[in-house]
């Protein structure tokens, strides 16, 4: 302690440890919550990307589908005038 004060030397001593304990801890709870926040960014992110996988998928099926029918109307009208 600097100099005396009024005020109960195991007071100031305590409000002062509680002071240094947080400055202290400062650094490490900074980078912890960037950590997460990093953390959270990249799951999104990769969230994000299986979703657009999936939803390109899906319109790849609907094309493919799209596809199949016509090859399959297409060959049956052929077959059917060949027939005529």
């Amino acid at each position: 302690m600097a100099f005396p004060t009024a005020v109960n030397d195991q007071i100031t001593d305590a409000v002062t440890q509680s002071n240094v304990k947080v400055l202290g801890e400062a650094p490490a709870v900074a980078l912890g919550q960037l950590y997460q926040s990093l953390a959270q960014a990249s799951a999104t992110a990769a969230q994000n990307a299986v979703t657009n996988q999936q939803n390109a998928n899906q319109v790849a099926l609907a094309v493919t589908t799209r596809c199949v029918q016509s090859l399959v109307r297409g060959s049956a009208g052929s077959v059917a005038a060949e027939q005529e």
